[in-house]
Order: structure tokens, then C-alpha cells, then sequence
């Protein structure tokens, strides 16, 4: 069995909640399924669940390098240089990233409201980003994006491999057929 979640902002890739932040029990009653991929705290989007070890492990290991997309709302707006050097990849203080596919986007269509909202300086614009990486290193989109001059405001994960968030509202889950 696989589980596409659409995890919200502050709930854990984990069942137990932990200080302010919910787990998934609160969303999720199904015994041994566990998660396939971990997607932090502060970041919205699709989480897999599954109760295959073997399936788990081709989802989360990065040596089968299964691609994750992600929607990323910056501070700031993307140059070309900045988007070639992503595209390239970034130096970060645990290496090099793999080259990303990486391009500026409009705001995704049917957005939902993030609670609490993003924090919003009047004087300096936003944008969105669409980057797909192949690699899962600790809040690696985030690093990328500040590495190149454009500090992450709200990550959204669209898709792991072939699966995406269709129509799934936050806090909300289905059977991946």
C-alpha cells in the first residue's frame, strides 16, 4: 500500500507530535505504514507513506536518485544567473549539489493559505520557483536557494517521482493507485 499525504505546515514527518509541532497521528490512523521520505516541519506538500520496506527504501534512498519537485516562493527575483547556477549546482558548506532543474514559475494555480503566513516585506518582491533535485540532503532546497541569493519564504513539495499532490487538500490523503 502506498499513501500520498498532503502534509501542512507544522506537522512532522513523524506519528509522534514533538514541542509545537503536530505528527501524524493527527491526520493518519493506519497501523504500519511508515514514511518514505522525509519532508521538514516548516515545509508544506507530499509525503509518502507506505508498508513496503523495500518500496520505503526506493522512495527515500537518493541512490535511486528518484526525483522530487518542489515549489518554492523566494525573496527576491531570480536571475538567470542565479537559476544557471542551480541548474549547475551550488556549492554548500556539505559539498556540492547535483545539478537541479530549476525555472521561475507563476504561483500555483489554487494555492491554499498557509497558516501562519508567510511574512511579507513591502518593499521587496517575491517569486516562485520550480526546482526538481535528485538528492535529499537536510533542508537542502532552502540552502540552495539562499546559496544563490534568494532566502526560501514557503517550500512546497509538488511531487516525488511519479506521484503529485492532485487535488489532495492540505491534512488530507489517499491511496496512490
Amino acid at each position: 500500500m502506498l499513501i500520498r499525504f498532503h502534509k501542512p505546515y507544522g506537522v512532522l514527518s513523524q506519528f509522534t507530535p514533538e514541542g509545537r509541532w503536530q505528527g501524524l497521528k493527527d491526520f493518519i490512523d493506519l497501523p504500519g505504514v511508515y514514511v518514505a521520505g522525509r519532508l521538514d516541519a516548516d515545509s508544506e506538500g507530499l509525503l509518502l507513506l507506505t508498508d513496503d520496506g523495500q518500496q520505503q527504501a526506493q522512495i527515500a534512498d537518493p541512490r535511486f536518485k528518484m526525483e522530487k519537485t518542489y515549489w518554492v516562493q523566494v525573496d527576491g527575483l531570480p536571475t538567470e544567473a542565479a537559476l544557471t547556477a542551480l541548474r549547475l549546482g551550488v556549492q554548500l558548506n556539505d559539498g556540492m549539489t547535483l545539478p537541479a532543474r530549476a525555472r521561475a514559475m507563476n504561483e500555483p494555480q489554487d494555492l491554499w493559505p498557509r497558516n501562519p503566513p508567510i511574512r511579507v516585506r513591502q518593499n521587496l518582491p517575491t517569486a516562485w520557483l520550480e526546482l526538481v533535485i535528485r538528492e535529499g540532503r537536510n533542508r537542502q532546497v532552502r540552502r540552495m536557494t539562499a546559496a544563490v541569493g534568494l532566502p526560501t519564504l514557503r517550500l512546497i513539495r509538488a511531487a516525488v517521482g511519479p506521484y503529485n499532490l492532485d487535488g489532495l487538500a492540505p491534512g488530507t490523503w489517499r491511496e496512490a493507485l
